[in-house]
Order: C-alpha cells, then sequence, then structure tokens
C-alpha cells in the first residue's frame, strides 16, 4: 500500500506542524473570544450568581421582619446610630438575618439588609 504523497516525508511533518497550530489557535481563540469556559469557572459563576438572587430574594424579607418586630421605630433609630460597618453584625445579632431551616445568619443578606433600612425614613 502507498501513501499519498502529503503523507510522505517532509510533507508529512509539515502536515503535523500545521494541524498542531491549527489546535493551538483554536484553543487560544476559543477560550480567549470565544467564551468557552472550564467547569470550575462555570460553577464558580452559577455559585456567584445563585448567592447574589438569594440575597436579593431574602433581603427585603429581613428588612420586613425588623419593620413588624416589637419596638421597631426604636430599633431602627438604634440601627442608623450604628457604624455602617457594624450595621450587618446588628441585624445579625438581632436574629434579622435568619431564616428557617437554617442556624447560622446569612451576612451577605444582613449587609443589604441594613442598606434597605439605612434608606428608611
Amino acid at each position: 500500500m502507498t501513501l499519498p504523497p502529503i503523507l510522505q516525508g517532509e510533507s508529512l511533518i509539515r502536515l503535523l506542524q500545521g494541524a498542531a497550530g491549527g489546535a493551538l489557535i483554536a484553543v487560544v481563540l476559543g477560550f480567549g473570544w470565544g467564551g468557552w469556559q472550564l467547569q470550575s469557572k462555570s460553577l464558580k459563576l452559577t455559585t456567584e450568581s445563585v448567592n447574589s438572587a438569594l440575597v436579593a430574594a431574602l433581603a427585603p424579607i429581613c428588612a420586613d421582619k425588623f419593620e413588624h418586630a416589637a419596638g421597631a421605630k426604636a430599633t431602627l433609630i438604634a440601627l442608623k446610630a450604628t457604624d455602617s460597618w457594624k450595621q450587618d453584625t446588628f441585624l445579625v445579632d438581632g436574629g434579622w438575618a435568619t431564616f428557617p431551616g437554617n442556624d447560622l445568619p446569612n451576612r451577605n443578606v444582613a449587609e443589604a439588609c441594613a442598606k434597605i433600612l439605612s434608606a428608611l425614613k
């Protein structure tokens, strides 16, 4: 069986070099500009998206729990008197950032809730 001329001698080397170069260019362009991603990056982006959606959904609930608690007006004054960087801790300690099914409060929700409550008059 005779091989075609492209698969013989110097032509074979050039063919393999071209294939390797083309594969390298495809990978660089695909990951660089084509939007390809590794599974780990996709998982990270999905986790961040879910967490931000969770915070967006639970922060208004936290604010509502705060507003309907006993002595809400006095507590709101105390919250506003607290330094802005300590307000999430204030809400965590008060239990407004802890939701059913969780033993631990969500600090991101507490921070978003503090922003909502700080904007109240």
